[in-house]
This record gives C-alpha cells, sequence and structure tokens, in this order.
C-alpha cells in the first residue's frame, strides 16, 4: 500500500457521526449586545430629560429677567431733600409683586409654564432693588412616569431703576 495517500485530520473538518462541541462562549455576545443597548437607551433618556429641564429652566431665567426689569420700572419718585437734592427711584414690595403679576399675566406665563408660581421673597429688600423669585414645574419626556408632579425649577433675577440725565 505504498501509492495510497494517508488520511489526516483536517482541524476545521467535522467527523462524520459526531456533533460539533458547543463552545462555552456561544450566545454571550447576543447577552453582551442587549446590555449595550439597554446602557445606551438609558444614558439617552437620562440626557433627554436632563437637557429639558435646563432648557425649561433658560426660559423661565428669561421670563424672570424681563419680570424684574418691569418690576424695577414700577418706581415712585422719593422724597427730595431740602436745598434742591436729587430724586431718587422708591421700590416698595407690594408695588413689586403685582407689577411682577402684571408682567407675567400679560406675556401668558402662566398658560406656558405649568404651576407657575411668584415667591415670596419677591419684593424690593432696600428700596431700590427689584428682586423677582418664580418657580414652575418641569415635566420631562419618557421619564414624566417617574415623576408625575414634574420637577420643580426656581429662577431669581434682580434689577435696578437710576434716575440719571
Amino acid at each position: 500500500m505504498a501509492g495510497r495517500p494517508t488520511r489526516t485530520k483536517e482541524p476545521g473538518r467535522r467527523q462524520p457521526g459526531r456533533q460539533p462541541r458547543a463552545r462555552p462562549q456561544d450566545g454571550q455576545v447576543l447577552v453582551l449586545i442587549i446590555g449595550f443597548v439597554l446602557t445606551g437607551l438609558l444614558v439617552a433618556t437620562v440626557v433627554i430629560a436632563a437637557s429639558s429641564v435646563y432648557l425649561e429652566h433658560k426660559k423661565l431665567l428669561s421670563l424672570a429677567d424681563g419680570a424684574s426689569v418691569a418690576a424695577a420700572d414700577s418706581f415712585t419718585l422719593g422724597q427730595l431733600g431740602s436745598a434742591g437734592g436729587t430724586p431718587s427711584a422708591v421700590l416698595s414690595g407690594a408695588r413689586v409683586r403685582n407689577a411682577v403679576v402684571d408682567y407675567l399675566g400679560r406675556n401668558g406665563a402662566f398658560a406656558r409654564f405649568s404651576a407657575l408660581a411668584v415667591a415670596p421673597s419677591t419684593g424690593s429688600p432696600d428700596g431700590a432693588t427689584a428682586v423677582v423669585v418664580i418657580s414652575a414645574s418641569v415635566h420631562p419626556p419618557v421619564v414624566n412616569f417617574l415623576v408625575p408632579d414634574g420637577i420643580r425649577i426656581e429662577a431669581r433675577s434682580t434689577a435696578r431703576s437710576r434716575l440719571s440725565r
């Protein structure tokens, strides 16, 4: 039998009648892919919710800035001293608060923001500065079922009136 070649096993070939052995890694990649997809969706949801809260806070801050300027413009002239003193702008807390509520009503802010409220600290602590503090609830998309009452945000703005020639 000198002319017959000998048969050797090729490394990748199956022997007839034998079942392939299962490798211990089979199926692990699918679990890893599902885990990465779920982690990616979770991160995207958190980023969307945080961005929504951030943008609503910026809108509320812009509204507070406008309200503080309107409130600072609601001044009355102060008493002039003897010998021709200079007039001064005087703000009262109640007048500032009324100007803020009026500004928010004219701009339709109560319809745009959920649970919009003017904080009790809104007023004029020194008679010359209008301090406006407003708060609202934000309902972030996708995760709204986790926080049904929304996330409470607050914006604070300060403005001063100055009389000049």
